[in-house]
């Protein structure tokens, strides 16, 4: 049985992310800020400093990218004095799982919702249309990276037996792939905007353990 990372339960007038410094919420293949609006707005309600990735759509693998991101998290973790909580659907979280290995200072935490960084990169309904769209394999992303590596920041990985489009074995991972893989009941899409899902992921930020504090 996989672990769990179950969340420090805390009174409710506390479980609130003011203080807890910047999240970013990177979007999946072929989305954009406005595709992950409304989980942006039921963690800014929840008090957390919440910041869309700015880059329009997602189409894919890309090293310009992924350095852009990484800049971009980088300066808000200065501006702010504290590491970032990332926070990457489906395809976003590949992005934030590799940002967190190229710059572990600046990130406080991952937390992956249904994203495929473990065993096939086909293990999905889209990755012909992915390779159709960027030219180049799934087999051979066109940057420096290990997908199924573990980040060096706690991270987390949220998946569903009903995802629909993900393969669940893809975005649960193994043991050694995550810190704690959570299954949630939920569509690929209901990540973003399903109720229950939302407030799962508003409990598990609430956790100390990734707040990004050093020991």
């Amino acid at each position: 049985m996989r672990r769990r990372f179950a969340p420090v339960r805390k009174p409710q007038a506390m479980r609130h992310g003011q203080g807890a410094g910047p999240l970013m919420v990177v979007p999946g293949f072929l989305s954009g800020d406005q595709s992950t609006a409304i989980l942006r707005s039921r963690l800014a309600h929840a008090g957390y400093d919440v910041h869309g990735w700015g880059q329009g759509i997602n189409l894919g693998a890309s090293e310009a990218r992924l350095d852009r991101l990484c800049g971009d998290v980088s300066r808000l973790a200065r501006r702010s004095g504290r590491p970032v909580r990332l926070i990457g659907w489906s395809l976003g979280g590949l992005y934030s799982r590799e940002v967190a290995k190229r710059i572990e200072a600046d990130v406080a935490c991952v937390v992956t919702l249904g994203s495929p960084f473990s065993g096939d990169p086909r293990a999905n309904r889209v990755w012909r249309l992915y390779e159709w769209i960027n030219g180049h394999s799934v087999d051979a992303l066109p940057m420096d990276c290990n997908l199924s590596e573990k980040p060096p920041v706690p991270t987390i990985a949220l998946w569903s037996r009903d995802d629909g489009i993900v393969s669940f074995a893809s975005a649960r991972g193994l043991p050694h792939e995550a810190d704690a893989a959570i299954e949630l009941n939920c569509s690929h899409i209901g990540f973003t905007f399903e109720q229950a899902a939302l407030e799962r992921l508003v409990a598990i930020l609430d956790d100390p353990r990734l707040s990004g504090k050093r020991p």
